[in-house]
């Protein structure tokens, strides 16, 4: 048995880019920059490098999400690995992508920029609650999570499983 399930989050390093197969299937193409993060051995010091990551998506969520995401948006994705090859002018190419099932905004545009604004949204749904006049009233931010010292010392003997 095998398994190919792929989680990435980062930002879109261009716009999406929107086109149709004949028999009008959209597909939308994007390209997400993930982070690596690896220490530097001749400065001790923890440096990020960019993974640049192809991205499809297909159907009609696709055509509908087109609209909101621009070259910057930050997302999260789930999907599965695709290769794929092909010969262009005698020369062999190949390329790695992510088929994208699921896609979540991670950040929100300012309505200035022509966008939405968060307005109660977080990433897991409307955080909020009904009030009896017929609106919604908006839930406070959830507290920010607890920062973990990374050199503190934690180590593998230490995890139960």
């Amino acid at each position: 048995m095998s398994i190919n399930r792929v989680i990435i989050s980062g930002n879109l390093t261009r716009d999406p880019e929107l086109r149709r197969t004949q028999s009008g299937m959209a597909i939308m193409s994007f390209g997400v920059a993930v982070n690596d993060r690896r220490r530097n051995q001749q400065t001790g010091e923890w440096e990020d490098y960019a993974n640049f990551v192809d991205c499809t998506m297909f159907g009609n969520r696709a055509e509908s999400l087109s609209n909101y995401l621009s070259k910057g948006t930050k997302v999260a994705i789930e999907g599965k690995l695709r290769w794929s090859q092909w010969e262009r002018e005698g020369q062999k190419r190949s390329k790695l992508e992510v088929i994208v099932d699921e896609l979540e905004f991670m950040s929100s545009r300012d309505r200035q920029q022509g966008g939405y604004q968060n307005n109660g949204y977080q990433q897991g749904g409307y955080q909020g609650g009904y009030q009896g006049d017929g609106g919604y009233q908006a839930a406070p931010a959830p507290a920010p999570a607890p920062s973990i010292d990374a050199t503190s010392s934690v180590y593998d003997d230490d995890i139960p499983f």
